[in-house]
């Protein structure tokens, strides 16, 4: 059976409403905020091509996948990148993964 995690959102379009949702080894955090109702852009499909998945890993980035070359030059088209910046389409929950908290940035742009 594989790694199960939970994963708390900050969500800062709600005034930083928390909403703690269980994810499951092979997933990523763009598919695990889909899939719990989440507002999180994802133009170009999740493949690692814009930088609207952005989110900052607050808690818990030791045990995701380190940053790919693609994925740091994304970050770097996005919105306020910070040292915690990722893209959720990248994160994926591996078998040595542990809980995680992920702030949401606002969501009211279209970013690249």
């Amino acid at each position: 059976m594989g790694n199960t995690v939970n994963v708390k959102f900050i969500i800062t379009d709600e005034d930083n409403k928390e909403v703690v949702v269980t994810a499951k080894e092979g997933e990523h955090l763009l598919e695990v905020a889909h899939d719990n109702n989440l507002e999180l852009q994802h133009n170009c499909g999740g493949v690692c091509g814009c930088s609207t998945c952005h989110v900052y890993i607050e808690e818990g980035a030791e045990g995701l996948p380190e940053m790919s070359e693609a994925e740091e030059d994304r970050v770097d088209l996005a919105e306020d990148p910070k040292l915690n910046s990722r893209l959720a389409c990248q994160c994926e929950i591996g078998p040595n993964t542990g809980d995680i908290v992920v702030t949401i940035p606002p969501q009211d742009f279209l970013g690249h």
